[in-house]
């Protein structure tokens, strides 16, 4: 018995191993095609020579007109990683969410993050604040997913005590209300507002400067060691959470944390690009699929797949359409939606029944 669990040991790793290579030289091939790629094409040499020369390598081309690197390094490469670093962020975070509740189907909405954000983004818009200038949407957006996140855990907890049923039930009532909170503020609002409320709503990364990837990158970055941090934990509480107790875990506290750090996660992610959808729901399902539940190995997977989905999404949203900027949030959507219903479907036929 020994050899052939330590030859599915072996295996496993090297899927592992081989997974990790191919999402970061995949990342690598969309990263360089998509800051080519545009009204001004640029050779993807001069995309790699570029990059080279920034990190005081000279190897390489590098592009010739001062246009050709004011696109890249003003334009492209900041639109690129944030979308890097946002679709990290929004992975690990369904991949933490599906883990506190011990269900695929978990994503970090139910905890009414991103419904509390547009709430933010939209009394910003249809109000006219100001305060604090070009940053005002996202700081709004930001506080107020903070503010539902812990609305529905202080109301879900009772006794010292949350129960997964209570959260979920309180997250959508939550979600709800913010929802007519949102339709008020539609109705309120002028055309302009509207328009631009609606436009939020579907995501973008269009205007993305380095200035926000410097707010999202920390964040994303602490978020990330932290749940490789509670990865131990969380494969613990897999087992059941009266086992983990016995095994140690305190369940509540790690429930705590880790909803505090979805909230995080997502509160900051959403700020700057609008909700963007499924890919805490897509990416880390399929990752588990590949690699197994394992939370350690589970994370990087999910950060790697997230922030390819996201790049290679936002590529699209550029290009499939001659002079136009897709919505980033309609096109995820489109990939998510299909895959929810056949992971809904899968989920059925292998539990026999919804019951």
């Amino acid at each position: 018995m020994l050899p052939k669990c330590s030859g599915a040991q072996r295996h496993l790793r090297r899927r592992r191993a081989l997974l990790f290579a191919g999402l970061g030289v995949a990342l690598v091939v969309v990263v360089v095609v998509s800051a080519a790629t545009g009204q001004l094409s640029i050779p993807p040499d001069q995309v790699l020579g570029s990059i080279l020369h920034a990190l005081g390598i000279s190897s390489g081309p590098a592009p010739a007109s001062g246009v050709g690197r004011e696109a890249l390094w003003s334009i492209r490469f900041p639109r690129i990683a944030l979308a890097m670093v946002v679709g990290a962020a929004l992975s690990v975070s369904g991949m933490l969410m599906q883990a506190i509740f011990g269900n695929p189907l978990a994503d970090p909405g139910v905890v009414g993050v991103s419904a509390g954000a547009a709430v933010g983004a939209a009394a910003t818009i249809v109000l006219g604040w100001s305060f604090a200038g070009d940053w005002t949407i996202a700081l709004t957006a930001f506080t107020a997913g903070l503010i539902a996140t812990f609305l529905v855990y202080a109301t879900a907890r009772a006794g010292g005590k949350t129960e997964v049923v209570t959260l979920i039930l309180t997250g959508v009532a939550v979600t709800a209300v913010a929802g007519a909170a949102l339709a008020f503020l539609l109705f309120f609002g002028d055309t302009q507002a509207r328009e631009e409320i609606v436009f939020w709503q579907l995501g973008s990364l269009n205007g993305a400067m380095w200035r926000d990837v410097w707010v999202v990158l920390p964040v994303a970055l602490l978020g990330i060691v932290f749940a490789l941090v509670l990865s131990r934990r969380l494969d613990l509480l897999s087992l059941g959470e009266r086992s983990a107790r016995h095994l140690g875990v305190n369940v509540e506290l790690l429930r705590v944390a880790t909803i505090i750090l979805v909230a995080l996660l997502v509160a900051v992610a959403v700020a700057f690009t609008g909700i963007i959808a499924f890919v805490g729901l897509v990416i880390p399902h399929l990752m588990r699929m590949i690699i197994g539940p394992a939370h350690l190995p589970l994370t990087i997977a999910s950060a790697l797949g997230g922030a390819l989905l996201l790049s290679t999404a936002d590529l699209a949203a550029r290009t499939l359409v001659p002079y136009a900027d897709l919505p980033i949030g309609m096109l995820t959507a489109l990939v998510g939606g299909p895959f929810f219903f056949w992971l809904l479907r899968r989920t059925r036929a292998k539990s026999g029944g919804w019951a």
